[in-house]
């Protein structure tokens, strides 16, 4: 049994790993040969930085048609981390407008400039820090957390889902509403950080461990 962080360059793959080390036995390992991340029985996508230049290494380092087929074939569950979350759908605002990989219908969004909260005062984009996340629907990934947890969070673009049953979970920011945990059959994704997340973040880890779709 292994878990496979995919490496191509862009994401905070040693702290995944060591969060994921922290609630299974099951071996982890970061890499970025096919025969590994084929052979494995869980995959992580993480990712970090530009979408232009996520999607970029994806290519350069001749990931994407692999990660793509394995989305396609949905024969071992797969987690999205912050940007693997963002990659998932079908076009991101980010540098002008970038295609990703369109396993998801939706978009990616910028927050804007002028974002206030209740009171009135504006709030800074990124978005950055601690923040509750309403489950939208029930999932295997959320037993054990309660509605409402709060998540750890460091980015200016969210998730724009087209379709509800493939919302899992949103968060509010400045009167915007962010799909921060989607997903589709073998497949979830979100936005926050569950390496950084404490309590909740390593729940959500150990449920994909086990998680049986």
């Amino acid at each position: 049994m292994t878990i496979a962080v995919i490496d191509y360059g862009m994401g905070n793959l040693h702290s995944v790993a060591k969060a994921l080390e922290h609630v299974t036995h099951e071996h982890v390992v970061i890499t970025r040969d096919p025969r590994s991340i084929r052979g494995a029985t869980r995959l992580v996508l993480p990712g970090q930085g530009a979408m232009r230049d996520c999607m970029g290494e994806l290519q350069r380092t001749e990931l994407q048609g692999l990660v793509q087929e394995l989305l396609a074939s949905q024969a071992k569950p797969l987690l999205g981390i912050c940007v693997g979350q963002q990659m998932l759908m079908e076009r991101s605002e980010e540098n002008g407008g970038i295609e990703c990989l369109g396993f998801l219908p939706g978009q990616v969004r910028h927050f804007g400039q002028d974002l206030r909260d209740e009171e009135g005062r504006r709030l800074k984009v990124p978005h950055m820090g601690w923040n509750q996340v309403t489950q939208h629907h029930a999932h295997p990934l959320w037993d054990g957390i309660e509605d409402g947890s709060r998540f750890y969070f460091v980015h200016s673009y969210y998730v724009e889902a087209e379709r509800d049953e493939d919302i899992f979970g949103t968060t509010q920011y400045g009167g915007v509403e962010a799909h921060v945990a989607t997903g589709r059959d073998a497949v979830f994704a979100i936005q926050f950080h569950p390496e950084k997340s404490a309590d909740a973040g390593l729940r959500l880890l150990e449920n994909f461990v086990n998680w049986a779709p």
